[in-house]
């Protein structure tokens, strides 16, 4: 795995690729919970099903109905705010 890449390609909402994963933290049909070089990463969705996963080189494949991609680390601090940005909260 090239330690510095990251990519997910998406085809037809239902087949996912996503290089530079570290860990799958949690899974089950409907989410998919990972540790990227991006940061945190969820998948939501239906019928999600993991049915290539290489952590030696970084690479996981989902196949379903996938509804969401989200990064939680650039979610949490977006909810803060301007003003808990900028004092720290």
């Amino acid at each position: 795995m090239d330690r510095e890449r990251h990519s997910i390609i998406l085809e037809n909402r239902k087949n996912l690729v996503i290089d530079g994963v570290t860990d799958v933290i949690s899974f089950d049909d409907i989410n998919i919970d990972l540790d990227t070089l991006g940061g945190r990463l969820s998948i939501s969705g239906n019928e999600l099903h993991i049915h290539t996963l290489c952590l030696e080189k970084g690479q996981i494949a989902v196949d379903g109905q996938i509804s969401e991609l989200v990064y939680q680390d650039v979610e949490q601090r977006s909810k803060k705010g301007m003003f808990g940005r900028l004092f720290g909260q």
